[in-house]
């Protein structure tokens, strides 16, 4: 009985699992120099949507800013994407039941996840670009 009850405390702990958020700061892109505000942004948005994020300008007079939404279930996060021609950063905006804790910095360890899969796919469809440099798409 004992043993099933430890057991049972380390499942729901380990499905608890809180880390310190992961931002990405100013990563580059692999474009060429003739790539656009536009096919960035376009790149951006495919690779998120081929991860379920919804991905949408903050400001239409904005470029260079992007809204990220990633709805899982019950839990949601958001995330603002910025970005020129050279480089892209991912920061935290806000969640839905992701055990976020702004005073020590922590998030469930599955939002870490999702946003390094959102870092790879955007280098991944980015570099996609060179092949059609110079046209708006």
């Amino acid at each position: 009985m004992r043993i099933a009850a430890a057991l049972l405390l380390v499942a729901a702990l380990a499905g608890c699992r809180t880390s310190d958020i992961y931002n990405v700061q100013q990563v580059s892109l692999a474009t060429p120099p003739a790539a656009e505000m536009t096919q960035i942004e376009n790149a951006i948005e495919r690779a998120g949507a081929g991860l379920g994020w919804e991905i949408k300008r903050a400001d239409p007079d904005e470029p260079g800013h992007l809204i990220g939404r990633l709805p899982i279930r019950s839990h949601v996060a958001v995330v603002d994407i910025k970005h020129d021609t050279e480089t892209f950063s991912i920061t935290y905006k806000d969640s839905t039941n992701l055990e976020y804790d702004a005073e020590a910095g922590k998030i469930h360890s599955n939002y870490n996840g999702w946003i390094q899969n959102l870092r790879s796919a955007i280098l991944r469809e980015t570099s996609n670009i060179e092949a059609s440099a110079g046209t708006s798409t």
